[in-house]
């Protein structure tokens, strides 16, 4: 009989960082192309919309006072735009700020098939990220990095036929809300940091089975009927992770993912929000782009989908936005405020599905 291998049993495999993004940026496809004023003018349009977004967003998602009480009020995220490799070099920075170093002495193992499978993924998810708010990364400044791909807002853009200043704008407020969350929860990044990495940290304690997970997973996604084995759980709001961890690493997820959902759906609420005087296309914006995220997809993309996440992140931000909607109305226009105070604030899994239990455990 063999016990359990521990974190101090296993040399961390770790991923190569800085070549998975050389590589990714050169499986990425490069996406639309424009004129090279069409493309200036773009890059210039996009940072003013970034810098014009913060005070929208700030009085919007009603953070004011907690950015304030924060002392953060005089920082602002460093706005960037890149094109599909410079987002790969970008995200790649922010996974490393991420994942766990090891101790001093510690053994480290690069593994080459971990990087190459973190260069696929990143290749892959350059194609369709608008923007992100980035405060993990090493190397980020005090108030974060705020990532837009003008590549990917272009093509958007197109298929929305959507007005360029008013889609740039609208994408910008909900990359300035995420920046504004963690100016008012400054707790927040150490918090995720260590779930995410005690989460990486039992995979690598896990011998085999955290070797096997991929194929775990893959099976998962060819076989979506079986669902994740909990009464009562959504595949689609799960991702695949959640179809192949077991209970206890399963639980950390929930925990992570009703922090995501809070997060995104916030910025979601955030966004219709701002209302047309500011931008006077938003309604239009807001319907043509819940279409684009309803169409009917191919069976290869549905797989890639899930495989990505995507479905899941998609519905974190609809459990998200009724979240905080329904807490407003339960508790009032401020009640969410307490979200941002620490750790024992942050809604559960459970309170993500029933508002009014957090209104209850957090207002009495």
């Amino acid at each position: 009989m063999t016990t359990a291998a521990t974190s101090a049993d296993v040399a961390p495999i770790q991923v190569d960082w800085e070549r998975a993004a050389a590589w990714a940026g050169r499986l990425a496809s490069p996406g639309p192309t424009a004129p090279r004023a069409e493309l200036a003018a773009l890059v210039d349009g996009l940072r003013d919309a970034a810098h014009r977004a913060y005070p929208l967003a700030l009085r919007a998602a009603r953070l004011g006072r907690a950015v304030e009480a924060s002392g953060r009020q005089d920082q602002r995220a460093a706005v960037v735009v890149v094109d599909r490799p410079g987002w790969a070099r970008a995200a790649a920075r922010s996974f490393g700020g991420l994942v766990p170093v090891p101790a001093a002495g510690g053994e480290l193992l690069r593994s080459a098939p971990a990087t190459a499978q973190a260069a696929g993924l990143l290749g892959m998810l350059a194609g369709r990220v608008l923007g992100q708010f980035d405060p993990f990364a090493t190397d980020v400044p005090p108030g974060g990095r705020l990532v837009l791909v003008a590549p990917n807002v272009l093509r958007m853009r197109a298929r929305l036929s959507a007005d360029a200043d008013d889609f740039a704008l609208w994408v910008c407020v909900h990359e300035q809300t995420h920046a504004l969350q963690f100016a008012a929860a400054p707790w927040l990044v150490d918090h995720l940091r260590a779930q995410v990495r005690a989460l990486v940290s039992e995979l690598a304690a896990g011998g085999e089975e955290a070797a096997g997970l991929a194929e775990r997973a893959l099976r998962a996604v060819r076989r979506p009927e079986r669902g994740p084995g909990r009464p009562g759980d959504d595949p689609e709001e799960l991702g695949v992770l959640g179809l192949v961890l077991d209970p206890a690493q399963r639980a950390r997820i929930d925990a992570v993912s009703a922090v995501m959902s809070l997060l995104e759906g916030h910025a979601e609420v955030t966004m219709d929000a701002v209302g047309t005087r500011a931008i006077p296309s938003a309604r239009r914006l807001r319907a043509r782009f819940e279409a684009q995220r309803r169409r009917r997809t191919s069976a290869p993309d549905r797989v890639l989908r899930r495989l990505l996440g995507l479905d899941a992140k998609m519905a974190q931000y609809r459990r998200g936005a009724a979240f905080v909607r329904a807490v407003r109305r339960a508790g009032g226009r401020d009640a969410l405020d307490a979200a941002w105070s620490g750790p024992d604030a942050l809604p559960t899994s459970r309170e993500i599905a029933d508002p009014r239990a957090w209104v209850r455990r957090v207002h009495g």
